[in-house]
């Protein structure tokens, strides 16, 4: 009998947050590991950990941000949004509470983002994403 295969968990969070001009814009993350672009700040949730939890957590690895969780947005699902692997992504909507952005763990860079102002190479399907958010899809 063959052994089930389940996809990976994951959260992907939409930080929404103010530039240094007082634009409204979004957190993304250049990552330092393959594959490589810009992203929404994210990761795998962990055994015994909540959606909540790990959205939380990640932020802070990735961003240096403490956030406040606002509502999950939308989950995404194609088998080929990450090449990797088969990884099923829950995507939150947050607002920094307190820290300044600086990129840490897997990212090597962090910076805010308009929609009209988005880094050329966005890595995963986060550019699908970030046009559902800003054209207020779901």
């Amino acid at each position: 009998m063959e052994t089930p295969r389940n996809p990976y968990l994951t959260v992907d969070i939409i930080i929404e947050i103010e530039d240094e001009n007082g634009e409204q814009g979004v957190v993304m993350i250049e990552r330092k590991n393959p594959p490589y672009g810009w992203a929404l700040p994210g990761g795998f949730v962990d055994y015994g950990e909540s959606l909540e939890a790990a959205a939380v957590r990640e932020a802070k690895e990735e961003t240096s941000l403490e956030v406040e969780l606002i509502r999950q947005f939308h989950a995404y699902s194609d088998p080929g949004r990450d090449e990797r692997q088969h990884n099923v992504t829950v995507v939150f909507i947050a607002r920094p509470l307190g820290g300044a952005l600086e990129a840490h763990d897997d990212a090597r860079r962090a910076g805010v983002f308009s929609e009209n102002s988005l880094p050329p190479e966005i890595a995963f399907d986060h550019a699908d994403i970030l046009s559902d958010y800003f054209s207020r899809k779901y």
